[in-house]
């Protein structure tokens, strides 16, 4: 073709687009999408009414976490105008900042998408338009019609999970679920025959996805995008279509390619972190196991990894929200506040009727919660709406395809992987044999696959219903109609007349915290008769107790049999022909919005909110203790707040000793399993006080609540005179037991060539002491008359930091388990730590290379599509079928 040719398509192409855009408008299916963006927005808006458009703010817990850790680099980066350090002090000693305020470079070129796609809202409206237009998008290239695809993202938008971690403060676990269904949308419509198309809007999707931060969503979801790859290889080899399977999976494999390289910065140096913390494995130690799940993986312990499993009966919640009770807390003016049975309605009557004393009830007011599932508690149950869990079972029955089957499939693997402990057989299997499995805990929270494929089911099924001709309904899916809807009645009149049925009311987090309170009596010298009256095994209370629950139960099965016989009766009106279907579309739409509105204001309300006036120093408010410490001028010290070691607050003003973190380093989290954990037991030995003195430790709350200044906290570093060579990880450990750090060090063999084995003994003049301090920064100034081992009281960190002596490149070891050390010269010196890691310069290149491709792509399939009417057809005929 020559240049005159190649022009002149290109200037037809330009000519084309207008008219093309034009017949684009006048379709229903166009109009209609923007129609469901617009009344997405609305929903959003309404159900945080008044407070988003008030500015009124969540202070969620993680949210309160997230700014008390990351409060020393921001108060660096606003004093300075300095780019954010990497490395922070503020908690266990210090550790990097990778999943603390993973910020890079290279995130401004696609960070300003997430603001637009949530059409810069006020908050949390922007977060909940953004769950449900990813859905919208998903629905218009599956190619469902808009008001359908309406319905199904109200269903997921508003599943009760959602809206809980928006309570809770989960925002970027919340963000990574909300650009998962776009991203699956870009996978359907490559196999579809758009693979041009779907792969660009996959990658830009999943680029957002992965910057979002939250790996463990991503991660979940692969399990559904492997599945659909499979069905649609499934079908391409049913059709002999292998060719267009092989390049659809080609051109997102290059999609994925760049998606990942897009976010490289973030990936690689979490990776590579990783490896160091409790995620990437066990301990060094050859410790002995706690307890009887928790022998080893290649990740966390198994007992931490199912510490938040979902109980079998709690299964139910997908289709009845209250079967174990609901929350055993809810977010109210920016924090967590216990339920309360004495809260129901019924709960006058029946208290009145148990007879219970004054006593009694204060016993179930303050020590028994409403949620009466697993022990350790939950924010809300996983419901995902009654009438859709109904229509999920129809679609099961009447959609035809392998996507249907692969649906299906993760829905029941979700389930099954989310009971955890509860089903340890197959918890097992995939933490010994599915690669990354057993780096993440809660598994729980796997049942998003699950608030992901029912939805997307049950809306393709009552599409399928509700476009059928009335006779052939009637000849081909009244048996199913009847089974789906008859099996989830049949539940919800169980739950109703025998709310026993799926579980007892008291249980073992009961019977735990009833215990506590016996012994804690019992320690004060109560008789045993008052103690009985005080325990959940009172009669009196324990029938009050079960009463109450199993009201709870009672009343969501009847509500849930209401919704779902209004959602039945709406579809028999249809196949009478005593409505239109797009009449029992509207009703079943209403339906479903206003049983999940209402069931999430449970959790999440106007009194979660708090005034936009509420600063951050009234989150953490500055206590007598703070005051004393932040007097002191040092530069460069740390607190060890025991009452608090394992919270966050303590950080957003010191140094801590302790903190809150899931992905701490694991050698600290020897140290404290050792040592810094006695402190909280009350039973710290003399070694653990060596080892605080050693960390710096110069300020101690105690247990209650005093302030005291450690005498004997080493500083900033310091000369010793001898140090002794180890052979492994449990000798070094065990050498803090006995080692006297101030004079003497213990270090792996490993170091022996980097800090040497002839140690000068310390002279009298020799001196260490640090002159300038900042996260990522340290610089001290050292003095020694015949040069000397130095060990400060920094955590050790394998890569990224750097360390000059005058300037001059120095090797840095590690000592006492923990420590950083250097060899010092004789003379006088300026010794510089500095963490400036090279994977974060060498990764942001290739990841500013990637987007501005990914954008590219999007231009170019835009351009494709509005070219020519047919690029918004699937290219395949077979894909008019009544299969998915």
């Amino acid at each position: 073709m020559n240049s005159n040719s190649t022009h002149t398509g290109i200037t037809k192409i330009i000519k084309d687009i207008p008219a093309n855009l034009m017949q684009m408008c006048r379709k229903p299916q166009f109009y209609g999408f923007f129609i469901s963006l617009f009344a997405a927005a609305l929903l959003a808006l309404a159900y945080f009414y008044p407070d988003a458009t008030m500015g009124n703010e969540l202070r969620q817990h993680d949210m309160q976490q997230g700014a008390a850790i990351g409060q020393e680099v921001k108060a660096y980066v606003e004093a300075t105008g300095n780019e954010a350090p990497r490395w922070t002090n503020s908690l266990f000693s210090g550790m990097p900042t990778f999943q603390i305020s993973p910020t890079y470079p290279s995130d401004s070129l696609f960070s300003w998408i997430t603001t637009a796609y949530g059409l810069d809202l006020p908050s949390p409206s922007n977060l909940l338009f953004m769950m449900m237009a990813g859905f919208i998008i998903l629905m218009a290239a599956m190619r469902v019609r808009w008001y359908y695809g309406l319905i199904g993202a109200v269903a997921w938008g508003f599943s009760t999970y959602f809206i809980i971690i928006i309570g809770a403060g989960h925002i970027w676990k919340f963000v990574t679920l909300a650009y998962v269904p776009p991203t699956i949308a870009g996978i359907i419509l490559a196999y579809r025959g758009r693979w041009f198309t779907g792969s660009a809007m996959a990658a830009l999707f999943a680029m957002m996805q992965i910057q979002s931060n939250h790996v463990q969503m991503s991660y979940y979801f692969m399990f559904v995008i492997l599945a659909l790859s499979a069905a649609y290889l499934y079908k391409a080899v049913r059709k002999g279509e292998m060719r267009r399977w092989i390049k659809a999976t080609g051109a997102l494999a290059v999609a994925a390619i760049l998606a990942v390289t897009a976010n490289l910065p973030s990936l690689y140096n979490t990776y590579e972190y990783s490896k160091e913390t409790m995620r990437g494995g066990h301990s060094e130690l050859s410790a002995p196991d706690a307890g009887a799940n928790s022998e080893k993986t290649s990740g966390l312990d198994r007992d931490y990894i199912t510490q938040y499993s979902y109980g079998r009966a709690e299964t139910f919640s997908l289709l009845i929200p209250d079967v174990k009770g609901g929350a055993s807390a809810k977010p109210v003016a920016g924090s967590m506040r216990p339920t309360s049975l004495l809260d129901l309605d019924k709960a006058d009557e029946i208290l009145a009727n148990a007879h219970l004393n004054e006593a009694e009830t204060g016993y179930v007011s303050n020590y028994v919660s409403r949620y009466f599932g697993e022990p350790e508690g939950t924010n809300g149950p996983v419901y995902v709406g009654a009438l859709i869990f109904t229509l999920f079972l129809l679609g099961c029955f009447i959609v035809r395809g392998p996507v249907k089957w692969a649906l299906l499939f993760v829905t029941l693997l979700s389930v099954m992987l989310a009971l955890g402990r509860n089903l340890q057989w197959l918890t097992d299997l995939f933490i010994d044999y599915v690669p990354m499995y057993s780096k993440f805990r809660t598994v729980e929270s796997i049942l998003v696959i699950a608030e992901f494929a029912i939805p997307l089911l049950a809306i393709l099924g009552l599409q399928k219903i509700l476009t059928t001709p009335s006779g052939e309904i009637r000849r081909l899916y009244m048996r199913a109609i009847y089974v789906s809807f008859g099996v989830t009645i049949l539940f919800c009149i169980v739950g109703w007349l025998f709310p026993g049925a799926y579980g007892a009311a008291i249980t073992e987090g009961d019977q735990q915290i009833s215990q506590m309170i016996s012994y804690q009596l019992s320690q004060q010298g109560y008789p045993e008769q008052a103690i009985g009256m005080f325990s959940i095994n009172n009669p009196s209370i324990a029938s009050a107790v079960t009463e109450l629950r199993h009201s709870m139960v009672s009343a969501d099965s009847l509500r849930s049999l209401i919704i779902i016989l209004l959602g039945l009766g709406a579809i028999m009106l249809c196949v009478s022909e005593k409505i239109k279907p797009w009449m029992g579309a509207t009703i079943i739409g209403l339906v479903v919005c206003v049983d999940l509105y209402s069931v999430n204001k449970r959790y999440l309300d106007h009194d979660s909110f708090c005034s936009p006036e509420i600063s951050a120093t009234e989150m953490f408010p500055l206590t007598a203790n703070d005051r004393t410490i932040l007097a002191d001028t040092a530069m460069n010290y740390r607190v060890m707040n025991i009452p608090e070691f394992y919270q966050a607050a303590p950080s957003y003003r010191h140094k801590a000793v302790g903190g809150y973190h899931a992905a701490k380093l694991s050698r600290y989290q020897d140290l404290i399993d050792r040592h810094l954990s006695n402190f909280t037991r009350g039973v710290p030995t003399e070694a653990d006080f060596r080892v605080l003195n050693m960390l710096n430790g110069k300020y101690i709350i105690g247990p209650d609540g005093n302030l005291a200044v450690n005498p004997d906290a080493l500083g900033n570093s310091w000369f010793v005179s001898k140090i002794s060579y180890v052979d492994n990880p449990d000798a070094e450990m065990e050498a803090l037991s006995s080692l006297s750090p101030d004079t003497e060090a213990v270090a792996d063999r490993k170091f022996a060539s980097i800090l040497g084995n002839d140690i000068a003994p310390k002279n009298l003049g020799d001196t260490i002491f640090e002159i300038s301090y900042a996260p990522g920064k340290l610089t001290y100034s050292a003095t020694t008359g015949k040069g000397g081992i130095a060990v400060f009281s920094e955590v050790y960190f394998p890569w990224g930091w750097k360390a000059t002596i005058d300037g001059k490149p120095a090797e840095i070891g590690r000592v006492n388990y923990i420590l950083r050390a250097l060899a010092i010269p004789a003379g006088h010196h300026t010794v510089e730590f500095t963490f400036k890691p090279t994977s974060v310069d060498n990764t942001v290149i290739a990841a500013r290379i990637a987007v501005i491709l990914i954008y590219i792509l999007l231009f170019l399939a835009l351009v494709i599509n509005l070219s020519s009417p047919a690029g918004m057809r699937e290219e395949n005929e077979s894909e008019k079928s009544n299969e998915i």
